[in-house]
């Protein structure tokens, strides 16, 4: 149990994502806003630790902001290729593609 208490793990919550040149950014002063390519109603991606584990939606309910998970996203399924190993043990490479539970 000692164990899970030193454990860290990163949330990351992602609501949208905008694209746009680095010399634009580097324009942008304190209060400059970034329009998102996502609307309020849809789905967020959650991440531990920059891997997807779950999505889910915005509930705001006074001046308190949450997540209501709704869907959790299963590991990604293990592929072992012929003659493909490190070390002495096999180890499998992952496709690094998830899926919807």
């Amino acid at each position: 149990m000692a164990v899970f208490e030193t454990l860290k793990v990163d949330l990351t919550v992602v609501l949208g994502r905008a694209r746009m040149p680095l010399h634009m950014l580097l324009r942008m002063g304190r209060g400059a806003v970034i329009e998102l390519e996502a609307s309020d109603t849809d789905m967020v991606e959650i991440l531990a630790n920059d891997h997807p584990i779950a999505r889910g939606q915005i509930v705001v309910t006074g001046d308190r902001i949450s997540v209501e998970v709704t869907e959790l996203i299963r590991k990604a399924a293990a592929i072992v290729e012929a003659g493909a190993s490190i070390g002495d043990g096999a180890v499998p490479f992952l496709d690094g593609s998830f899926d919807a539970a």
